[in-house]
């Protein structure tokens, strides 16, 4: 049998180097969510208060029937729906 050198401290290290990195990227995640639902409007599609006004609307701008593929295809990524 033949007996394997195990470095202890360089094993350590990177123990230690994975465990802060994973803690690291964790805490990263978290805080970027938080960010991202504290940007994002609770409800984007409500109706504006005081005097602002909404100005797109589906229904009353764009005749589905008559358009293009290429008009419904730049839609639909546009939109993505």
């Amino acid at each position: 049998m033949s007996s394997v050198i195990v470095p202890l401290r360089a094993l350590l290290r990177r123990i230690k180097f994975m465990a802060l990195f994973l803690m690291m990227t964790y805490a990263v995640a978290h805080i970027m969510g938080a960010v991202s639902d504290w940007i994002y409007p609770v409800d984007k599609y409500r109706e504006p208060h005081g005097k602002a006004v909404k100005v797109f609307r589906w229904e009353d701008g764009l005749d589905r029937e008559h358009m293009t593929f290429t008009e419904r295809l730049r839609l639909y990524y546009w939109l993505g729906e």
